[in-house]
């Protein structure tokens, strides 16, 4: 028997890229919107934005801290999303980051370190030597934009 797909439902990428997306619109430096969603199983186990350090004031009501072009006040939401797995005892070894932006190298190398086997992207972030590596440690790295 032939399994029937919903036409307008949404695959398991665009579902989780789409909650990425939302999870972006609570991003506190307002340069750039980035949301992240860790997965297994097709399960959340964590969710992050780019935003300060708890406690401190937001780029929106502070100003940003630049340097190099780039404001250092916040931390990624790749960061983020790691972070909050660790501070709540939830293991993310062998599990999926969907991301919409690609991650930056201090990023990419969290999510390495953390055991994350396959990151699903929106846009991408100036890093191209995330491909690379992505490549030699056999991390699925996936454009997926979201819907």
């Amino acid at each position: 028997m032939k399994k029937l797909i919903h036409p307008k439902r949404a695959g398991w990428d665009e579902y989780f890229m789409n909650i990425g997306k939302v999870v972006a619109s609570r991003s506190t430096c307002d340069r750039k919107f980035v949301g992240a969603v860790i997965v297994r199983e097709k399960t959340i186990l964590s969710t992050g934005y780019n935003g300060s350090i708890r406690k401190l004031e937001h780029c929106f009501e502070a100003g940003h801290m630049m340097e190099n072009g780039h404001c250092v006040a916040t931390i990624h939401a790749e960061a983020n999303a790691i972070l909050q797995a660790a501070k709540n005892g939830v293991c993310i070894d062998n599990s999926t980051m969907y991301t919409t932006a690609s991650p930056c190298w201090n990023c990419f190398k969290l999510i390495a370190n953390a055991g994350i086997k396959r990151i699903c992207f929106g846009e991408f972030y100036r890093d191209k030597r995330i491909f690379e590596i992505a490549k030699k440690l056999k991390i699925d790295l996936v454009k997926c934009d979201p819907a």
